[in-house]
C-alpha cells in the first residue's frame, strides 16, 4: 500500500505542517525554523539589492558617459613640426567629418577644439577643460542640453560659455556674469608668447550628473575656441555619436577607413575600458561572496531539521511501524526544509524589490540619520546611490536560494528516511 502512495501526499504535506509548528516545548525547533527563515530572507534581501545596486550604479556611469561624451573621438596621428613639437590638428576636418557622418551607423560628427584654462571671477580660481563646439552639435548632447536641472538658455551660446554646475559653484558665478579665461599659450609678440586673458559671459550652466564633468568641463563656440587657442582653420578633434554605443566597436573598421590612414580612433569603452571591467570584476566577487552568505544562511535549515528529527525520533519510529515507507518520511522531512526556505526567499524578493524601488527616500533617510556626507560625489563620480531592479538579477537571486535550500534539505531527510524503527522506539 505504501508503494502505491503519490510522492508528496496530502498526509505527507499535514504531517509537515504540524512539525513546522512544532512549539517550544517540544526542542525548540520552531525557534529554529525562524531563525532559519530570518537568515534567508536576510540574504536574499542583500543579493537582490546588490545586484540592484550594481546594475544602477552601472548604468548611471554609462549613462553619464554616453549622454556628455563622444562615442567615438578621431584624432590625428600627428606630425612633428619645426620647433620640434607633435601637431596633431586636423586641416580638413569639414571634409573628414563629412565623411565619417557617411558611415552606417553614425548619427552625427563634429570638429571639437580642446584646451585646459585657468578660470578666475573676483579672487575665484578653477582649472577647467574647454571644449570648443558647433551650438548644433552642443544641442544634441542630452546630459547637456536636456539637464532637468539646468540654468540659462542653449540659445544664447553662440555669445557666451556653458559651464559645469560644479564649475559654476567654485567659481561662485550663474548666469549673466563674465568670468575670465587665461591661457599660457596665448598671443605670440616679437617677444615670445604671451598669455591669453579673455572675458566671457556665463548663458548656460549644466549639470551632467557627473561630478568630474560637472567640475571641470566649459564649452565655448567652435570659432571662439579657434581663435582662443590658435587654432584658426583647424580642429583638434573629431566627435562620433552612434546609434548603438553598446556596439560601437562594430563601426571601428568603417571609421578607421573613412577617416584616412593616419587617423586613430579611440571609442567610449577604450577611454573607460578599465573602470567597467573593475566593475565586472567586483560584481562577479560581489555575488560570490553573497552566494556564500546565502549557504550559511541555508545551512541553518540542516541545523533545524537535524534538531527536528531528533525530537521526532519516536513519530518516525511509529510513523514507519505502521507502513510510512523511507520515501514518504524523507519527502515529510524535505517539505520541512524547502517550505521554510520558500517563505524565506519570498520575503527576501520582496524586501530586496522594495529597498531598489525606494532607495532614494531610504538613502535620505540614512544620510539625514548620519548627519549627511555619507555619499561624497567627489570620490564616487556620481551625485546618489542609484539602484536598477532586473528581472534577471532577480530570478538568478531566486534560483540560487531556492536550489540551496533545497540541495542542504536533502541529507537530513535522508537520514530521518534511514532511521531504523526499532531502534527509534527500543526505549520507549
Amino acid at each position: 500500500m505504501a508503494n502505491r502512495t503519490p510522492p508528496f501526499a496530502p498526509f505527507e504535506w499535514m504531517i509537515a505542517w504540524r512539525y513546522l509548528r512544532a512549539r517550544r516545548a517540544e526542542g525548540g525547533v520552531s525557534v529554529m525554523t525562524w531563525i532559519s527563515l530570518i537568515g534567508i530572507t536576510l540574504a536574499v534581501f542583500a543579493l537582490i539589492a546588490t545586484l540592484a545596486v550594481r546594475s544602477g550604479f552601472r548604468s548611471e556611469f554609462v549613462g553619464t558617459i554616453l549622454g556628455a561624451n563622444a562615442h567615438v573621438t578621431v584624432y590625428n596621428q600627428g606630425q612633428v613640426t619645426d620647433q620640434g613639437t607633435i601637431d596633431r590638428s586636423i586641416p580638413d576636418y569639414a571634409a573628414m567629418a563629412g565623411r565619417l557622418a557617411q558611415v552606417p551607423g553614425v548619427t552625427r560628427a563634429a570638429p571639437l577644439v580642446r584646451g585646459q584654462v585657468l578660470a578666475a571671477h573676483r579672487g575665484r580660481n578653477a582649472g577647467v577643460e574647454v571644449f570648443g563646439i558647433h551650438a548644433a552639435d552642443l544641442a544634441t548632447l542630452p546630459a547637456i542640453a536636456g539637464g532637468e536641472q539646468a540654468q540659462g538658455d542653449l540659445g544664447d551660446f553662440p555669445a557666451g560659455l556653458a559651464i559645469g554646475s560644479g564649475v559654476a559653484r567654485e567659481l561662485g558665478v550663474t548666469v549673466g556674469d563674465r568670468i575670465k579665461l587665461i591661457s599660457p599659450e596665448g598671443a605670440r609678440t616679437p617677444f615670445g608668447t604671451s598669455p591669453r586673458v579673455n572675458a566671457y559671459e556665463v548663458v548656460y550652466v549644466f549639470t551632467a550628473g557627473r561630478y568630474d564633468i560637472d567640475r571641470t568641463r566649459v564649452y565655448m563656440p567652435f570659432a571662439e575656441a579657434q581663435s582662443y587657442f590658435n587654432r584658426e582653420g583647424v580642429a583638434d578633434e573629431i566627435e562620433v555619436m552612434v546609434e548603438a554605443p553598446e556596439q560601437v566597436e562594430a563601426l571601428i573598421r568603417g571609421l578607421r577607413n573613412a577617416a584616412g590612414e593616419r587617423a586613430q580612433v579611440w571609442t567610449w569603452r577604450d577611454a573607460s575600458g578599465g573602470f567597467l571591467r573593475a566593475l565586472e570584476v567586483e560584481d562577479n566577487v560581489m555575488f560570490v561572496i553573497l552566494s556564500i552568505l546565502v549557504l550559511i544562511a541555508a545551512m541553518n535549515i540542516v541545523s533545524g531539521l537535524i534538531m527536528l528529527v531528533k525530537n521526532k525520533g519516536r513519530d518516525i519510529g511509529i510513523l514507519r511501524t505502521i507502513g510510512l515507507s523511507e520515501g514518504s518520511v524523507l519527502r515529510v522531512f524535505f517539505i520541512c526544509g524547502a517550505f521554510t526556505g520558500l517563505i524565506g526567499t519570498a520575503l527576501g524578493v520582496i524586501l530586496g524589490c522594495l529597498f531598489a524601488i525606494y532607495i532614494d527616500p531610504i538613502f535620505s533617510f540614512v544620510n539625514f540619520a548620519m548627519g549627511g556626507g555619507v555619499w561624497d560625489p567627489s570620490i564616487r563620480g556620481i551625485y546618489a546611490l542609484p539602484a536598477e531592479l532586473h528581472l534577471a538579477d532577480v530570478l538568478k537571486a531566486v534560483a540560487l536560494s531556492l536550489g540551496l535550500s533545497f540541495l542542504v534539505t536533502i541529507f537530513p531527510a535522508r537520514r530521518a528516511a534511514r532511521l531504523n524503527p526499532v531502534e527509534a522506539l527500543r526505549y520507549e
